[in-house]
């Protein structure tokens, strides 16, 4: 199978220059967006209340393979259309990049650590609420600091790293297949009355297909950890090691392990989302109290795990 390593640095270079841009957006909307109208309309369709547990399992396994052959097959012939072109592999680089999210996390992230300096806990609260979906009532100020820390953690993986894996294992077909199972799974992958058996199949399969980035994405924070200074590499793998498989999801403490290694942190615990108390573990051997700087800290390790990914991707590009 051939790999893209070519057109995977390309499109991570494009997306951290320019990002998203707000016109486009504001014109287009974007391609996620219409990924979650075409699963908004299957749920709608397929999702039928009066259907015992099975049939609406079925019907979810159904949902998932029309949204799959969709977009497949829309992506197949784009990234055809592209490689007709002169330059087409330029264009199937910007295509990309507009499902990677590297500038938009480190933006929304920072953002929390804007709304500290600005408008103290309040703002800070409300700038946390646009990435996670607990209570932002409920938290004060170190809650605030480490749910911006995981988010950026978490996401890393979810909306860089994997995408980024799949980009180079199959090209923009690799990457907009996984983003539309990662999105059918954060919009029907829930345990709720309505999505329990319609969304068992979405849940399942963004676990599989997260499983190679969650690990790679905490081998790059390791990695990072070592060129920046203030975060502690050994840590960040002992709590690797220790603690990413206690946390209730297959993938998603891998790199919040490394993280809370890395800075010297405690992330997870127990949070409230509406009026729910989840009871999670805590990750890490840190302290539990963090601090706006901290999420300065974490961009910082971000950035430098970002850095790592697209030099790893030119690498493969000059090797092959």
């Amino acid at each position: 199978m051939p790999l893209h390593p070519f057109l995977l640095a390309a499109a991570l270079v494009i997306e951290a220059v320019a990002g998203y841009p707000d016109p486009l957006y504001a014109r287009i909307r974007h391609p996620v967006v219409w990924i979650g109208s075409l699963i908004a309309q299957l749920d709608h369709a397929l999702n039928r209340p009066d259907d015992g547990f099975g049939r609406r399992k079925a019907a979810g396994v159904l949902a998932l393979l029309v949204l799959l052959l969709t977009v497949g097959g829309v992506a197949v012939a784009v990234a055809w259309l592209c490689r007709l072109l002169p330059f087409g592999w330029l264009i199937e680089a910007a295509l990309a990049s507009t499902l990677l999210a590297q500038r938009s996390l480190h933006d929304h992230v920072e953002a929390v650590a804007d709304g500290f300096r600005t408008g103290g806990l309040a703002g800070a609260r409300d700038a946390v609420s646009r990435i996670v979906g607990r209570n932002p009532a409920t938290l004060d100020e170190p809650a605030v600091a480490r749910a911006a820390v995981e988010s950026l953690a978490e996401n890393f993986s979810d909306g860089v790293i994997a995408p980024a894996v799949w980009l180079l294992v199959g090209g923009l077909p690799g990457l907009a297949l996984y983003k539309a199972i990662n999105t059918a799974d954060s919009m029907i992958g829930h345990r709720t009355p309505r999505h329990e058996a319609f969304g068992w199949a979405a849940a399942r399969l963004d676990d599989l297909v997260n499983l190679p980035g969650s690990r790679l994405t905490a081998l790059l924070l390791v990695a990072a950890a070592w060129i920046t200074g203030g975060a502690d590499a050994a840590q960040a793998w002992r709590s690797v090691r220790q603690d990413a498989h206690r946390h209730r999801s297959p993938n998603a403490g891998w790199p919040e392990a490394a993280m809370a290694g890395a800075l010297d942190l405690r992330l997870g615990g127990p949070r409230v989302y509406g009026k729910t108390r989840i009871e999670d573990v805590w990750l890490g051997a840190g302290r539990t109290a963090a601090t706006p700087a901290d999420i300065a800290r974490a961009l910082q390790l971000y950035r430098r795990a970002c850095a790592l990914l697209i030099a790893g991707a030119l690498v493969l590009a000059l090797l092959g």
